[in-house]
């Protein structure tokens, strides 16, 4: 394998604040361009028993996207006609303990935890979880080949709505 195409976990770590900030910013037109054009965005239900060896074709997940509707959803989301989120709400993305999880060929995987605090009609609501990433590198860009979100909620009952990508 070629050098230029690791990741050192200072540069996954630096993608995942830059990533972080693009999503607190409301910059969705930019941040769905990080995704490769064959990558998945999961988000696991907070029951599954294996949520990153299930296969969201048998389980139940909360979303389960590839990039064709990782690419409507921040279209949608940015719309006025996206009343759930018009005004946008506030949040914030904690990105923590960034560490490097293995690589294979030209892939690398990423292991961190995430707090996102979402603030919206007059509720604040907080998410908290592990994500697990596959990134690449496409020429000097780092690009998100696969993401999956296992939440440590109990339930989703006291979350809010559901509109903010994770």
């Amino acid at each position: 394998m070629s050098q230029n195409h690791m990741i050192t976990r200072q540069e996954a770590e630096d993608f995942l604040y830059y990533e972080a900030e693009l999503l607190d910013d409301w910059r969705l037109l930019e941040w769905k361009e990080l995704y490769t054009d064959d990558s998945s965005y999961e988000v696991a239900s907070t029951d599954c028993e294996d949520p990153f060896n299930a296969d969201p074709a048998r389980s139940l997940f909360v979303l389960a996207d590839k990039k064709s509707r990782i690419d409507a959803r921040a279209v949608r989301l940015m719309k006025r006609a996206a009343h759930c989120e018009y005004p946008h709400s506030k949040t914030r993305h904690l990105y923590t303990n960034v560490r490097i999880a293995g690589t294979r060929g030209k892939e690398t995987r990423v292991r961190a935890n995430v707090v996102v605090y979402r603030t919206g009609n007059d509720k604040t609501t907080n998410f908290m979880g592990e994500m697990r990433y596959v990134l690449v590198r496409e020429g000097t860009d780092i690009r998100i080949k696969s993401k999956r979100i296992a939440l440590d909620l109990n339930s989703l009952n006291d979350a809010g709505q559901m509109t903010i990508i994770i």
